[in-house]
């Protein structure tokens, strides 16, 4: 399930239409991680959730997009991930309460 994505190609945003309810801040949080990713590093970022509720980060680029910088696209979702941590981990938290269904004390006892 996608959360959102932005385009380098098209310069265009995207919020998967299930997540309007998320606060305005966190809307915009994510708006600005994504344009910034494409505008420094090119193609195309969607943030998706896998089965267990991971948030993944996936990346393409077009074939003949000689301008896209593969090696600054892994450091930057590195310094993402490690600057956004705690956000990401709220919408993972988020995801599986309110769609996969889990208990928040759940998911701590597991951890344990």
């Amino acid at each position: 399930m996608v959360l959102c994505g932005a385009n380098s190609y098209t310069q265009k945003f995207y919020l998967g239409e299930q997540f309007d309810m998320l606060p305005e801040r966190v809307k915009e949080e994510l708006k600005i991680m994504c344009v910034i990713y494409v505008e420094d590093v090119g193609g195309i970022l969607t943030l998706e959730y896998d089965d267990e509720g991971n948030l993944d980060f996936r990346v393409e680029a077009d074939e003949g997009d000689y301008l896209f910088d593969e090696i600054g696209s892994v450091l930057k979702i590195k310094q993402l991930r490690n600057e956004k941590q705690e956000l990401l981990e709220a919408l993972e938290l988020f995801y599986r309460t309110f769609f996969l269904g889990e208990d928040g004390e759940k998911s701590g006892e597991e951890e344990k």
